[in-house]
């Protein structure tokens, strides 16, 4: 069985490890490092995993460490694991699961020739429920590899993307995209109460209705076009209000909400990594 170290044990870290418990996996072979006490002494309780304030000494026997710290300090947190691998011959597998930094500047602060993955998770992964994109270095090996998949699996489905450039558009959809669905069943849930109905009732039947929607995308053997068309009866309710959206041009916002969320994470990038050298 794999040794799984976590850096940080925050919501997302705790996340991982309760799902990785339910999927069998040992906590004995799992450790967490984090500088808060009181964090500590809850995974504890929790789960029964080993607990360090230094992350020099958590990943002493790791087989993957996955970096789970706010961008912001991801930069003293990896040189400061660098320097502590130096005096163990084993080399563990990276995820970062920190939006925002690229492997060039993991790669720069790690060891130029580390095996990283790049992952890009979500916020339903805090009950199971995430999506994840995942793009690896060229030093990753097939099994490391799954091994990073088994680990982010167990806070949702994983997708692994074919360029680096490609992580920034899953933070677009995925990575951002459930404040998105939070924002329109916010708007329906307003217009329903205007329609008459009480805030409870417009708030349950909008997350229900967001609910069985999803499922039905998810376990349908057509695309979401034809499963809107099919509810779509001509001359209905929901026509009419289709008609809206179009006439309003939804289509066209959600393209440019997109866009400007993709470009918001590569200049994330810029600002908390390394400079990049230029193409010649």
């Amino acid at each position: 069985m794999s040794n799984i170290c976590f850096i940080g044990g925050g919501n997302m870290a705790t996340s991982l490890i309760g799902g990785l418990i339910a999927q069998g996996h040992a906590a004995y072979s799992i450790s967490v490092s984090d500088p808060n006490e009181t964090q500590r002494s809850q995974l504890e309780q929790q789960f029964s995993v080993n607990t360090f304030a230094d992350a020099s000494t958590a990943i002493q026997d790791a087989d993957i460490v996955v970096l789970a710290v706010k961008p912001q300090v991801m930069k003293d947190v990896a040189l400061s694991i660098s320097a502590a691998m130096n005096a163990t011959a084993k080399q563990p597998l990276f995820v970062s699961i920190a939006a925002g930094i690229n492997l060039f500047s993991l790669q720069t602060w790690l060891g130029e020739e580390q095996a990283i993955v790049r992952c890009m998770p979500n916020t339903p992964s805090l009950i199971q429920l995430g999506a994840s994109g995942l793009f690896a270095n060229e030093h990753t090996s097939i099994v490391q590899k799954n091994l990073a998949e088994t680990v982010l699996k167990a806070a949702g489905i994983v997708q692994w993307v074919q360029s680096e450039a490609e992580i920034d558009a899953v933070t677009a959809v995925s990575g951002s995209g459930p404040a998105y669905y939070f924002l329109l069943m916010e708007a329906m849930i307003d217009a329903g109460t205007e329609l008459g109905l009480s805030r409870e009732t417009a708030s349950e039947l909008t997350i229900q209705t967001a609910i069985g929607a999803a499922q039905m995308a998810k376990e349908s053997d057509v695309d979401t076009a034809e499963l809107r068309r099919r509810v779509t009866s001509p001359g209905g309710t929901t026509e009419q209000a289709i008609k809206t959206f179009e006439g309003a041009h939804l289509r066209d916002i959600v393209k440019a909400a997109l866009n400007a969320a993709n470009r918001r994470s590569g200049e994330l990038a810029e600002m908390l990594g390394e400079e990049m050298p230029s193409k010649k």
